[in-house]
């Protein structure tokens, strides 16, 4: 069921160097909306519709009274996002690694999914992974 109304979905991370943050990212691929990047905030683009501002901790403060997560000892969000094909699932598990992001482990098989889990310079954990539907029972 889809909710009536909802076009989009925009995910807000707290970061610690903004800089060091677009830079690791963009190796990975992604691309920032400059129209929503500043000093304090930079908007990187996902996917159709699919976002993450990614917020300089104390600007990410003045939305939540809330301590932000020590993501050295908690999660505070696990973040999956589903791809095209395995191929697109080992090119970013070889750019992450180029980039400085730590992979909980290498590409692997679990049933029909094939995927990775990685950490991203603030400790955000990020999973990526292929469905290959035709290998789900029925």
């Amino acid at each position: 069921m889809v909710l009536m109304g909802f076009k989009g979905m925009f995910v807000n991370l707290p970061i610690k160097d903004l800089g060091k943050t677009m830079e690791f990212f963009g190796k990975l691929g992604f691309e920032f909306n400059p129209y929503f990047t500043d000093e304090n905030a930079t908007c990187m683009v996902i996917g159709e519709n699919m976002y993450a501002m990614l917020l300089v901790e104390e600007y990410f403060k003045t939305f939540t009274k809330k301590e932000i997560a020590d993501n050295t000892t908690a999660s505070e969000v696990l973040t999956a996002l589903a791809v095209d094909s395995k191929e697109v699932v080992d090119d970013m598990a070889s750019k992450v690694k180029e980039a400085g992001g730590i992979l909980d482990y290498e590409p692997k098989n679990n049933g029909p999914m094939y995927g990775i889990s990685f950490h991203d310079l603030d400790g955000h954990q990020c999973e990526l992974f292929y469905m290959d539907e035709s290998a789900i029972p029925q």
